[in-house]
């Protein structure tokens, strides 16, 4: 089975470093903060990479 990331809104500060380091997966939505847009966009390693990276860790698997 395949690990799905989602980002928490509620903490996300819109800061953008998940867009940067994946932007094949990772969006700014109207509202400014993170969200999943194309699960298959890249590879879990990269996800992994953008989870480890972010300053609230609002990013997870599931």
């Amino acid at each position: 089975m395949t690990r799905e990331a989602y980002v928490d809104q509620d903490v996300c500060i819109g800061c953008g470093l998940c867009v940067s380091i994946v932007p094949e997966t990772f969006r700014l939505n109207d509202a400014g903060v993170s969200e999943v847009y194309n699960q298959a966009g890249s590879t879990e390693a990269k996800v992994q990479e953008a989870i480890d990276s972010c300053p609230v860790n609002c990013i997870h698997w599931r």
